[in-house]
């Protein structure tokens, strides 16, 4: 039976999502909002004679000035059968769709994970001094039907982006994370799975007296300041505050509890901030910033291991960490960050990375070009 794929309307893409608790913070309407660049439409794939959908997805038009043509863009996304025997039949409508739509490229980023590292064989891999990049490293847990995935995406000619540079990021969303699996485990496990300078830095920052608070809107300019001396510091280019507050206003009207801001305050001073995000029963860091003052009272561990319990709380299956560099060498300057999220006692995960369709292949090769060259 074959499917079609039509816009759906906010309330529709809501409810399908809260029967999927797995989905990505940016395959949810509001993310739309979030990204003013882009025109932002819901999608539904519906069978023949169906009145709900089968799929949902988040799809991002890009226009390209003077040429009325965009670039569609679904970040791990969209929520389809991905394992499908007739992959097919889910693919095939949506690139009629966005072709109809003036799209001359399509990427999409499934959400599979491919393979799995528990934190030790990740502490092992950076202490051996012959393990460059963790892809290189045996992995704990893999999934077979990841590999058919991607050669099925190739024979139907789809490309797969580069898996990441220098620091082993992707140039879109990451495709290696770290995470902390909370579904049947107590508070007290997940203690026990942090190691043990985390348990002591944790401890430290409960003597010393850091509090962490939640914050709200009118507490993102102080998260802001953290963040841009973290950007100096750790070398990445920030982004601007009004992001933040759109982004605080966009998802929170969407749900209360989507974004929360955590602030650590120690001696009337905000030393740490971070960001949350909540997708049924998927927890994200988003964004972490903290000043060089007065580390010795560790307000980062202090900031986490609240999130980590308000995660746990809310009832999450997972706390997701966000992207991890896959470079193991210690000349790397994200090395540190590693280390960082293997000491909550999770597990490494590579996903299948991000795909594109050129529909238009002049106009995909031009745009390759140019970002190859920003």
């Amino acid at each position: 039976m074959t499917l079609r794929v039509r816009p759906i309307s906010r309330e529709e893409h809501l409810a399908f999502v809260a029967a999927r608790p797995s989905a990505s913070h940016m395959q949810v309407p509001s993310w739309g909002e979030v990204k003013p660049d882009w025109r932002a439409e819901s999608l539904g794939w519906f069978e023949e004679g169906g009145g709900r959908p089968a799929g949902a997805g988040l799809v991002l038009l890009r226009p390209l000035p003077g040429l009325g043509r965009s670039l569609a863009y679904l970040p791990e996304g969209p929520l389809i059968d991905w394992h499908a025997p007739d992959l097919e039949r889910w693919l095939e409508p949506l690139l009629g769709y966005l072709k109809g739509r003036g799209a001359f490229s399509v990427k999409t980023g499934p959400p599979v994970v491919v393979r799995r590292w528990s934190a030790d064989a990740v502490k092992a891999a950076i202490a051996d001094p012959a393990a460059r990049r963790l892809r290189d490293v045996p992995a704990t847990e893999e999934d077979p039907g990841a590999a058919e995935l991607a050669d099925r995406l190739r024979r139907m000619g789809w490309r797969q982006t580069d898996p990441g540079g220098e620091d082993g990021f992707a140039a879109g969303q990451p495709r290696y994370v770290f995470q902390v699996p909370l579904a049947g485990r107590t508070l007290d496990d997940l203690h026990r799975g942090l190691n043990q300078q985390w348990r002591r830095n944790v401890k430290k920052a409960e003597k010393a007296g850091v509090k962490v608070v939640q914050g709200g809107y009118d507490d993102l300019p102080a998260f802001y300041a953290l963040y841009t001396e973290t950007a100096e510091r750790d070398r990445f280019v920030p982004r601007p505050l009004p992001y933040f507050q759109r982004m605080w206003t966009a998802l929170t009207a969407e749900h209360p509890d989507r974004m929360r801001l955590y602030l650590a305050h120690h001696d009337g001073e905000v030393l740490a901030a971070a960001t949350m995000l909540t997708v049924g029963t998927h927890v994200w860091y988003s964004y972490g910033a903290s000043t060089v003052r007065r580390r010795e009272v560790q307000p980062s561990n202090a900031i986490q291991w609240r999130m980590l319990s308000d995660a746990h709380a809310l009832g999450a299956s997972v706390y997701d960490l966000r992207g991890i560099t896959d470079t193991l060498e210690d000349t790397d300057h994200l090395l540190g960050l590693l280390r960082f999220k293997v000491g909550t006692g999770g597990h490494a995960a590579e996903y299948l990375g991000e795909w594109d369709f050129p529909l238009n292949r002049l106009l995909h090769k031009a745009l390759n070009l140019y970002m190859s060259r920003r």
